[in-house]
């Protein structure tokens, strides 16, 4: 095979090369994912299409990267805005969240509705 790559151009060497590496991608959870399932995050609902499919991830369902069944049901398709948060929470779950009491109570002590009760009598 090696004598059969020196005989292709640059041209054929790039289309072959270019062809196993669609092969492989499609052999791949993901390249299996994208030809299962609609390019559609499975949250925000955004589109997507060949110019920005690089935005559109697998999310594994029960975040064991190593459970991929042939019929995909451990994956979804979510957008990377969407797969980020779906992991934030995920770990939050998980470990608790790490902010501290004074960080929960950030938002302040004023109750713009203090009193309202009272103004709704009158």
């Amino acid at each position: 095979m090696a004598s059969n790559n020196q005989n292709m151009s640059a041209a054929e060497r790039l289309v072959a090369d270019a062809r196993k590496h669609q092969t492989d991608r499609e052999n791949t959870y993901r390249g299996q994912a994208l030809k299962m399932y609609a390019w559609v995050c499975g949250r925000c609902a955004r589109e997507f299409t060949n110019k920005n499919l690089q935005e559109l991830t697998v999310h594994h369902k029960n975040h064991n990267h190593d459970d991929n069944p042939a019929d995909g049901s451990n994956w979804e398709l979510l957008c990377l805005y969407c797969h980020d948060n779906e992991h934030s929470k995920y770990e939050e779950m998980r470990h608790g969240s790490m902010k501290t009491d004074s960080q929960n109570n950030s938002a302040g002590s004023h109750n713009p509705f203090a009193g309202l009760a009272d103004l709704m009598k009158k």
